[in-house]
């Protein structure tokens, strides 16, 4: 059985199509988190820590709805024909999103399922978004240009 490929996200970090909406990574299912799970950057103590960190993932893995999640995409996963890629997005893809795929990935790994991570944005600067719902970048975003 070949690696399953999970893929964490940012979704104000993706291309758009001709349509102007953001371009997802290609994958057998795409998890939307944006509006499922509250996002834990609200707690300031893990604002600057990313999905890697079991702060964080401890924070995910608490919030209301996440552990049903993360248990339905691991059986999701585990299906005899099951998937070989699924990707999870949040708005950022520092938090939930990397958060929650590295617990699927450590899920799954305890079911003996061979499992390959990639976090597409994990390591870019936060991006703040305006009343009018715009993205904009980060002071940081904007000093590196």
């Amino acid at each position: 059985m070949r690696p399953l490929h999970l893929i964490s996200f940012g979704y104000l970090h993706l291309p758009t199509g001709p349509d102007g909406s953001p371009v997802p990574p290609t994958a057998d299912r795409i998890e939307d988190v944006r509006n499922r799970l509250r996002d834990p950057a609200a707690a300031r103590d893990i604002l600057d820590l990313d999905g890697l960190n079991p702060r964080v993932q401890h924070v995910v893995l608490n919030t209301p709805g996440a552990r049903e999640l993360l248990a339905n995409l691991a059986d999701y996963a585990s299906l005899p024909a099951g998937p070989h890629r699924i990707a999870i997005g949040c708005a950022g893809g520092r938090h939930r999103a990397s958060g929650l795929t590295e617990l699927l990935a450590r899920e799954l790994r305890d079911r003996s399922r061979q499992v390959e991570v990639e976090h597409l944005h994990i390591h870019l600067p936060r991006v703040l978004k305006t009343p009018d719902n715009r993205a904009h970048p980060t002071p940081q975003q904007e000093a590196s240009r």
